[in-house]
């Protein structure tokens, strides 16, 4: 199993708060230079009027404390986001369930699911559609209990293999008596990849990117 832990985004803010940082102070060196030159060089009998300078003085130190303030909350930001990472990167190889009802389909891992419903189900129609909406596949499938796992192969209503990718699944449950019964999906697939960009941790799942705040169920360990 190939793992992968990556870490992006708050480098480029922090640089870019950097950056900032340092053309104010240049900025700020420089009027204080013309400052000190036009006090100098000023009339004795018609001395310049501090005012505006002692104004644009004061925005300058507010612009400095600002970008200052910046580059320490991008500064917590990094070591949260390295925190979270470090926590996440033990998820690798855990089977997960996820509060979603798409799910990954990659190379010969089929799309999982799971279900649970308030009394038991006997049988489950699925539809099972692509990004854009195109309907992939529709089955019906036997079931038993309150809770169980779906899945979906690739293969396609007129007999074709779905490309990787994510899909979406939508199911109808019906009890012994064909009345229908509401459930609950899931997606459920295992953990390849973390990473973290603009401070949100996500899982590598099948192929998927998945913010960690949907993880609700963590299952067996890596194998």
């Amino acid at each position: 199993m190939t793992t992968t832990t990556a870490v992006t985004g708050t480098t480029t803010a922090t640089t870019g708060t950097a950056t900032t940082l340092s053309k104010v102070g240049a900025d700020f060196d420089m009027f204080l230079k013309l400052l000190v030159t036009q006090m100098q060089n000023q009339d004795p009998l018609k001395p310049m009027d501090s005012t505006e300078y002692t104004q644009q003085l004061a925005q300058y130190s507010q612009v400095e404390q600002t970008v200052k303030q910046t580059t320490a909350l991008n500064d917590i930001l990094s070591q949260l986001s390295t925190q979270s990472l470090t926590q996440a990167n033990a998820l690798i190889g855990r089977e997960v369930e996820l509060d979603s009802n798409v799910a990954g389909l990659a190379g010969q891992s089929a799309a999982q699911w799971g279900y649970q419903s308030p009394r038991a189900v006997a049988t489950i129609e699925m539809t099972v559609k692509d990004a854009s909406g195109v309907t992939m596949s529709t089955q019906t499938v036997e079931a038993s209990g309150t809770a169980g796992r779906l899945a979906w192969n690739g293969t396609t209503k007129s007999g074709g293999t779905a490309k990787d990718g994510g899909y979406t699944l939508s199911a109808v449950g019906r009890d012994a008596f064909g009345v229908e019964v509401p459930m609950t999906l899931t997606s459920v697939g295992k953990v390849s990849t973390v990473e973290a960009k603009a401070g949100l941790v996500t899982l590598g799942v099948n192929g998927l990117q998945v913010p960690m705040t949907r993880l609700v169920r963590l299952g067996d360990g890596a194998e």
